[in-house]
């Protein structure tokens, strides 16, 4: 999508949805939630970007293309596990049921690659040969498929902790799932990669890997949370261009949805220093990636909604049955 499409929509950004008539509210980075008394959550995706530890920006569309990316890949997937969705009442907002989440983050990896400190590349880089439970042999480049696909988890930090990479003994012996729960969230983890990666390359794309959350529902049932394969929760590579990027020992072409990022390390010690104010190009740069993304992904067309309505005010009048009101004026 052209900037100039998106230029009479640079106003329409979510950056918060608090709903003062709905009960219990939690604000995470990215999504605003609320807790039903019926056991429903309502979650409402913004359009926050957030890195350094702080609210950047807001991009236009960020938050429908999320979850409607999310929509897209739980549809297709409903059938390998059961997933908290009840019903889709806004492009911006999910109800779903209300889980207990795991305390265990489910990465599944199907390449050498990543660059966090909980990466494998980073760790291979670094000398490790066995991580995660997983023997990697020596000699193997940057960005390489692996044999097989394999989960790396984590601990699911909270309250601004870093994730800690974790083995299935480690899992076991702390208790922080059991054998069942373990051996349930793995096979549905590989089963839910498999098809996303059968999916994309349909689309030309690759699924290097992706992030899964997984919670207990008041049955004790596992169930998938969250979001699925969306493009921040996944690595996408280009399929067409990867063996030759590969050979020439580059980083393979994937949606670079890093505009705003590499803006501000390009100007400042984000950690240190102020961060200056988004220009506007660069927050329109980047909606317009993640519109790619989404169409790429999905294979369906964005619609640009209409340029005077608010998105708030559309949510208000979207949950009005959630609210027990009138739809706003």
């Amino acid at each position: 999508m052209d900037l100039a499409d998106l230029a009479p929509h640079a106003h329409q950004v979510l950056r918060e949805a608090t709903l003062p008539e709905l009960p219990n509210h939690y604000r995470g980075k990215v999504r605003d939630n609320y807790d039903l008394p019926d056991g429903r959550r309502i979650l409402i995706t913004s359009d926050r970007i957030s890195a350094f530890d702080v609210a950047l920006a807001a991009i236009p569309f960020k938050g429908q293309v999320l979850t409607q990316t999310a929509r897209f890949w739980f549809e297709r997937t409903a059938d390998l596990c059961p997933n908290h969705v009840l019903a889709y009442p806004d492009p911006n907002v999910v109800v779903g049921r209300r889980l207990d989440i795991l305390p265990v983050e489910i990465v599944v990896r199907g390449y050498l690659a990543g660059t966090t400190s909980t990466s494998i590349l980073t760790r291979y880089r670094a000398g490790e040969r066995t991580m995660y439970g997983h023997t990697f042999p020596d000699g193997m480049r940057p960005n390489q498929r692996l044999d097989q696909a394999i989960i790396t988890p984590t601990t699911k930090a909270f309250d601004g902790g870093h994730d800690e990479p974790l083995t299935e003994a480690d899992i076991l012996a702390q208790g922080l799932l059991t054998p069942e729960q373990w051996a349930t969230v793995s096979r549905a983890a590989l089963a839910l990669f498999g098809r996303g990666q059968e999916i994309a390359a349909t689309r030309g794309l690759i699924l290097a890997d992706t992030k899964y959350e997984f919670g207990t529902d008041a049955d004790g049932r596992i169930v998938l949370a969250d979001e699925i394969h969306t493009p921040d929760s996944s690595r996408y590579w280009f399929a067409e261009s990867y063996d030759a990027r590969l050979a020439a020992g580059t980083a393979p072409e994937s949606f670079d949805k890093d505009f705003v990022r590499n803006w501000v390390v390009a100007r400042c010690d984000p950690y240190r220093d102020a961060i200056p104010e988004i220009p506007a190009e660069v927050v329109l740069e980047t909606a317009a990636v993640y519109i790619r993304a989404y169409e790429t992904i999905t294979g369906e067309r964005f619609v640009l909604p209409d340029a005077s309505e608010v998105p708030l005010a559309r949510i208000r009048r979207n949950l009005a049955a959630y609210l027990g009101t009138d739809p706003a004026p």
